[in-house]
């Protein structure tokens, strides 16, 4: 049986870039993922420009792809009262579909390689990794990287403590033809229970992604009924429905959703991405705390797998601590923001504070994203 330097288990952006780094250092490394390059995924598709020097200095270019430049914010209430303001960095509008399957390719070329498996286990024992999929194969490693998203069926076999929680979210990702909408413009409306962004892809299709709580949804029969008869209460998405032509034969869905609080180290595995934390989309920097998160992970992997007298907790210590570090305070203003916007009082409140004080909602913005890697 072939013995890896790393398997990684999930290929999103976490999982892939960190493949795409380590493969570049001369590991040996094995990525499972589900599904086969290109799909689609329920995701904000905007990438603060933080993450773009580190991605670049990996070698991947976007120039094959026609991404949007986005530099302005659109922020509004469930009833149409508004505020923009500058993106302090701005960002990028590019499509799952489009990123994942570069960065796949880029990872191919450099020799990373893939298996498109469910992985079913992962067992640490005797200083070894083992890794069992659905097919009845199992591959070994000296590290695994869990990078498999938000949930999964292996979150259960390794009983790990927010997969018992309640989870009240659904997120819900079309595409739609709509000339009308900035190139430069990402937007986030609030509508009853949950909240929507907007934002154009390389395609020129307008991403419509958005989060409800199933206190909300469940009751209305179906997505459509739900569109129009809850997040079209919001003046600016019932103009954008009204006008905008779908794209995809039927919306992708997520369900469970969870914010709960999760380790970013578990049995022994460095979990990456979503499978370490998820922050509120509302926030729109999860593709960056993805790609960041797989920098810090790599990093330290490398450093690891080059030392002689090879130790486990000091690493599984080291990544907590950096993780915390860099993404403990924009999960906690996260939260605090969903709250706030949640809630119609506070919003209304919170909107005529942001329309007197530009500044405030700009600093509100540096406080869930990161400085240039």
């Amino acid at each position: 049986m072939k013995c890896y330097d790393i398997i990684i288990v999930g290929g999103g952006l976490a999982g892939l870039t960190a493949a795409l780094h380590l493969s570049r250092k001369n590991h040996k490394v094995l990525l499972i993922e589900k599904n086969s390059y290109p799909h689609h995924r329920v995701c904000g598709e905007y990438v603060s420009n933080e993450v773009l020097p580190y991605i670049k200095r990996l070698g991947v270019s976007f120039n094959s792809l026609d991404t949007k430049s986005i530099d302005t914010f659109q922020l509004s209430t469930s009833d149409g009262k508004f505020v923009k303001s500058k993106l302090p960095l701005g960002g990028i509008g590019i499509s799952r579909y489009a990123f994942d399957h570069l960065l796949y390719k880029n990872a191919l070329d450099s020799g990373v390689t893939f298996r498109f498996l469910t992985v079913t286990t992962i067992v640490y024992r005797k200083d070894i990794f083992e890794v069992a999929t659905a097919h009845g194969e199992t591959f070994n490693a000296a590290l695994v990287l869990g990078a498999y998203g938000k949930r999964s069926s292996i979150d259960k076999g390794l009983d790990r403590a927010f997969i018992h929680k309640k989870s009240p979210w659904l997120g819900v990702k079309s595409h739609y033809r709509y000339d009308d909408f900035p190139d430069n413009l990402v937007a986030l409306h609030n509508f009853n229970g949950g909240y929507a962004g907007l934002s154009k892809t390389e395609t020129g299709a307008v991403n419509f992604c958005y989060l409800a709580s199933y206190a909300s949804f469940q009751l209305e029969r179906n997505i459509e009924d739900f569109n129009t008869n809850v997040i079209s209460k919001n003046p600016f998405l019932s103009e954008f429905l009204r006008k905008a032509v779908p794209i995809f034969e039927e919306p992708l869905t997520i369900a469970q959703i969870s914010f709960h609080q999760k380790k970013a180290v578990y049995n022994h595995i460095l979990m990456c991405g979503d499978s370490a934390g998820l922050i509120h989309p509302l926030c729109g920097n999860g593709m960056a705390m993805a790609i960041h998160s797989a920098k810090i992970a790599s990093e330290l992997i490398c450093d690891y797998l080059a030392t002689k007298d090879q130790n486990l907790p000091k690493l599984e210590y080291e990544y907590q601590r950096l993780w915390n570090h860099n993404f403990g305070r924009r999960l906690w203003t996260g939260r605090q923001l969903q709250s706030i916007l949640l809630n119609p009082n506070r919003a209304s409140m919170a909107m005529k504070v942001a329309m007197k004080s530009p500044s405030l909602l700009r600093q509100l913005i540096k406080r869930t994203h990161g400085k240039e890697l």
